[in-house]
């Protein structure tokens, strides 16, 4: 993923958290208003704190974006870490060759047969309002401990960073 800093110097963790986690649950509204979701692999996340996914342009999710404002969710989850990161923005469509050769990987090949030469390629980019994460500082023991002292005391369970950032 790119290697330039934020320009919200704000959005440097979610960048951090997402180039960890890598896949994420892209969710649109179908034309019954019905929110769909699908997993998408995140290629890269912009110093604008934009996010970039390959795609097909004729994809039923394409179609999905233009119909309801551009309005996309995404959803980033490591549940071993107990780190999740939530994404609310626009998407829009992206037919940029130089850009497309610059992200493209190997890995996107079983999607796309034809290689970054695929005509069906093309790029979504999600510019990001509003992220929010949250991030466990703690083993998975240690939460479970806290989890257990909370019940037992009838304390509300607090463990790690939860926190809104605007872009």
């Amino acid at each position: 993923m790119d290697a330039k800093e934020q320009k919200n110097p704000q959005m440097e963790k979610v960048k951090e958290m997402i180039e960890d986690i890598r896949i994420g649950m892209l969710t649109t509204i179908d034309e019954d208003g019905s929110l769909v979701s699908r997993p998408m692999a995140c290629m890269q996340i912009d110093e604008n704190g934009s996010l970039w996914f390959f795609t097909k342009k004729d994809s039923p999710k394409t179609d999905q974006i233009e119909h309801h404002e551009h309005k996309v969710n995404v959803s980033f989850t490591d549940v071993g870490d107990a780190d999740f990161v939530s994404i609310s923005g626009t998407a829009t469509e992206i037919y940029d060759r130089a850009k497309i050769n610059d992200l493209w990987s190997p890995a996107a090949k079983p999607w796309f047969p034809d290689g970054k030469d695929d005509q069906s390629l093309i790029l979504l980019r999600v510019d990001t309002k509003m992220a929010e994460y949250w991030d466990s500082t703690a083993s998975r023991m240690v939460r479970l401990m806290e989890m257990a002292r909370a019940a037992v005391t009838g304390d509300t369970y607090k463990e790690g960073e939860n926190k809104k950032v605007y872009n």
